[in-house]
């Protein structure tokens, strides 16, 4: 960090402290927590604004509004770590969404048939994608762009440009229903353990290899505060209907993708494609399988929000995703992920992209004028882009 830098040439920072002021600091995410901050200045501005804002019902719905930007967030990250963009997920929601409507609606399949066909679809359209880029070394951009108009084009096609509806209970369920509230106190405890366990097993490792370890305070202070943090939604989301479905679908897939990122090889290996794409190549990784299963994946990621969104909307219109994939790259963006490539978060994207949707939510309640919405977050966006460059050529991580 540029503080720890400058406290280093100073002679502030002895060389035995230097250790321990890189555990306290320097793992830590600043950009996130800076989102964080502004996230809830965001709240009390809308809050104070117009007090329903806060409201039990109005912050689920901000959740649930989310779902589909965050599930697409989780895919873009990957993306755009490896050093690729992808501007056709939009269109994938808007594809797959009305495959699963025709599935359902049409040819009257079960819902699981419906379900495994529309993912089996979306990863088919991301392996098509990835293909082009690993493999025929076609730009990403121009790919994807492509990809954006010609699934589009095919969507109206296939639906004929007709609103298909969805009647099948089991698909209204997904985007529609609410978890029992003592399921959601159970989640809550059992987040709230998770977070301790991890926390302490992670102690117990780095003290096992001699590592430097942050005092017990700070972790005792961090442990709380997010069980603080997990402990109101809950209470939130259950003063209301309870924990709506789709944002247990953004946990999960959330949860499974932060693994993926920093506790397996392939996660290790798209931030090193990323950070120096030659020295990941000298050091034996596969770039094109690698790059071509972060396309599937996004692709798959795409089609798990057209399921979510088609069961919110009960039907597949030809503007399902449209500019989805502008909401998804700004909240990588904003959550930290560099679009130059090698850095990037689950966790930032999804807190990217609930700023990105407070901002919506507070400026519809407000009774703003849609314009101010794409001014507002077209801005966001830019700064957010600026400080990353900004931070880049200062040598910032």
């Amino acid at each position: 960090m540029q503080l720890q830098k400058e406290l280093q040439e100073q002679g502030a920072v002895p060389a035995a402290a230097q250790s321990r002021f890189s555990v306290l600091f320097g793992k830590m995410d600043v950009r996130a927590y800076t989102m964080v901050g502004a996230l809830i200045l965001i709240w009390v501005l809308f809050g104070i604004l117009n007090p329903t804002f806060l409201t039990s019902r109005n912050l689920s719905n901000l959740f649930t509004q989310m779902s589909v930007t965050s599930i697409l967030a989780i895919g873009m990250v990957l993306v755009i770590v490896a050093g690729h963009i992808d501007l056709s997920v939009g269109s994938i929601v808007g594809l797959t969404g009305g495959m699963a409507a025709i599935l359902s609606n049409w040819l009257e399949l079960p819902a699981i048939v419906v379900i495994l066909g529309t993912l089996a679809a979306g990863a088919v359209l991301g392996l098509l994608q990835g293909w082009l880029v690993a493999y025929k070394m076609i730009p990403a951009f121009i790919v994807t762009l492509g990809g954006m108009m010609v699934f589009r084009g095919v969507l109206m096609g296939v639906t004929e440009s007709m609103t298909i509806p969805v009647s099948d209970p089991v698909l209204a369920l997904l985007g529609n229903a609410y978890f029992a509230r003592g399921f959601g106190i159970i989640l809550g405890i059992v987040a709230v353990g998770f977070l301790v366990w991890s926390t302490f097993n992670k102690r117990r490792s780095r003290k096992k290899y001699d590592f430097a370890i942050a005092p017990l305070s700070i972790d005792i202070f961090k442990v709380t505060g997010l069980s603080l943090l997990v402990a109101v939604f809950v209470a939130v989301m259950n003063n209301y209907k309870g924990i709506p479905f789709p944002i247990i679908f953004v946990i999960v897939l959330a949860a499974i993708f932060y693994f993926i990122s920093t506790k397996t090889t392939f996660g290790r290996h798209i931030y090193a494609i990323g950070g120096n794409i030659e020295a990941a190549r000298l050091s034996g990784i596969n770039i094109k399988r690698k790059t071509m299963l972060i396309f599937v994946l996004s692709g798959l990621l795409g089609s798990i929000a057209a399921i979510v969104l088609t069961s919110r909307l009960a039907s597949a219109t030809i503007t399902a995703g449209n500019m989805a994939e502008m909401d998804a790259i700004a909240a990588c963006v904003i959550g930290g992920t560099s679009l130059m490539g090698g850095a990037g978060t689950v966790i930032g994207a999804i807190i990217g992209a609930l700023v990105m949707t407070s901002l919506d939510n507070g400026m519809s309640l407000m009774g703003l004028e849609s314009f101010w919405q794409y001014v507002v977050k077209g801005s966001i966006l830019v700064i957010a882009v600026w400080l990353d460059i900004s931070n880049r050529s200062k040598g910032v991580k």
